[in-house]
């Protein structure tokens, strides 16, 4: 189970944006105890806290601070786990003390999850993850930039494993992700991130397993997503000559269907070594169009390959790569044609090593590489590149020192889709009991 929801929490975080500022804590996540509490305080300097282009006077640089209790429950019971994780963060920015006296930012993060084994044969597994904040790899929504406001993001999931032979299996689950920012109240000439970006996906998926080998398990699978973006607001506009008439495009006119077809397996030829792949064909279906508009249809690869390799007690590498369409807040409107989403590739890679007894270096990077479907940015790209480093100091049992560093750059793809680049750097101490 502790897998299933470190697992659950990586994807809400998603691949894109990780940092080794916001890593999981691995350790805690699966400690034996009923019940832990930490609490965490940096200090920092970001060159660019508003995630601003170069040159813009909204590029802002500040020194703060940030405090991050957390606590968490993990209760295992016979044929049950049950856990729970909240964390707080407060982050105070001193140069927004001085520009529009709101200094501070909140954010919240809920796990909730549940692992049930009803026989030795039939499993179920439930996990919520909530989060609340403002940076992008928080809300992980579609927008590469940070967001004022309580944006929210919830992913829910649920899961049923069979083995129904000694060879054979099979997965049935469900995954609902829903998304609101609070940047609301936009129209055709200047749409909010809400009339963009608010929506509810639904993914029902299934897959067939094939045990070949002990240590090989191959599968094919199905899944099956909804798209229904949720604000009802204008976001574009555009006409169709001769007529002088204006035509508009709304949130829901990016609604969208998508069917999946795969092929995968995994395989773990070592104690201390996994391996994933899974690859296969996504057929997407833009059927709510405006009127005046055509409805359109992509057919594009998906995919997502992973692999751990733990040389020694502490210390691992981490793969990835991961092909898919997701939402994005640039809407270019051309002719009667709308940006409705991106394809993205993402490859990551993590380095956890445990220098000494006890100190810990861990680094991670990232290259997202996304192309605009639709309207005036058609075949246009944008890649974000995302580096963080952490060095972790083990004072005793219960106290940590830190230092890190995070790099972000976002290159731009033209007016439409403005670029960045951002520098943080923080000292801390955690406390855990």
């Amino acid at each position: 189970m502790r897998k299933f929801f470190v697992c659950a929490g990586l994807a809400l975080a998603g691949t894109t944006g990780l940092h080794a500022a916001y890593a999981p804590d691995l350790n805690q996540m699966q400690t034996a105890k009923l019940w832990s509490v930490s609490g965490t305080l940096r200090g920092f300097y970001d060159d660019n806290y508003n995630t601003a282009p170069s040159g813009s006077v909204a590029k802002r640089d500040s020194f703060g601070f940030e405090v991050s209790p957390s606590i968490g429950l993990n209760v295992p019971l016979q044929q049950t786990e049950l856990g729970l994780k909240y964390t707080y963060g407060l982050y105070y920015y001193q140069d927004r003390e001085q520009i529009n006296g709101r200094p501070i930012d909140q954010t919240h993060q809920l796990d909730l999850w549940a692992d049930h084994a009803f026989t030795e044969r039939w499993q179920a597994k439930v996990m919520d993850t909530l989060a609340v904040g403002q940076e992008p790899q928080l809300v992980n929504g579609g927008s590469l930039y940070r967001t004022e406001g309580n944006n929210i993001h919830n992913m829910g999931a649920i899961s049923v494993d069979t083995q129904w032979t000694r060879l054979l299996g099979t997965e049935l689950s469900y995954q609902n992700n829903f998304y609101d920012f609070q940047n609301s109240g936009g129209n055709f000439a200047n749409p909010s991130l809400a009339g963009l970006l608010n929506r509810l996906e639904h993914n029902i998926a299934l897959n067939v397993n094939w045990r070949l080998q002990p240590t090989l398990l191959a599968f094919v699978g199905y899944q099956y997503q909804q798209v229904n973006y949720t604000a009802n607001e204008q976001v574009g506009e555009f006409f169709l000559p001769p007529s002088i008439i204006p035509h508009y495009y709304y949130s829901d006119n990016r609604d969208s269907r998508s069917q999946f077809g795969y092929v995968g397996a995994q395989y773990n030829p070592l104690d201390n070594l996994t391996l994933a792949a899974q690859a296969g064909i996504q057929y997407a279906d833009y059927y709510n169009p405006p009127a005046g508009a055509p409805s359109t249809d992509q057919v594009s690869p998906f995919a997502k390959l992973s692999g751990t390799y733990t040389y020694l007690p502490g210390s691992y590498v981490q793969l990835g790569f991961t092909q898919s369409r997701n939402a994005t807040s640039i809407i270019a409107i051309s002719g009667n044609k709308a940006t409705l989403d991106e394809e993205s590739s993402v490859a990551y890679a993590v380095l956890n090593h445990q220098i000494t007894p006890r100190l810990t270096g861990n680094l991670m990077g990232q290259i997202q590489y996304s192309t605009f479907n639709g309207g005036a940015v058609d075949g246009q790209s944008q890649t974000w590149y995302s580096v963080g480093l952490n060095l972790a100091y083990t004072i005793n049992p219960h106290v940590s020192a830190e230092i890190g560093y995070n790099y972000d750059d976002v290159t731009s793809a033209g007016p439409f889709v403005p670029g960045y680049d951002r520098n943080r750097v923080y000292l801390g101490i955690t406390g855990t009991y």
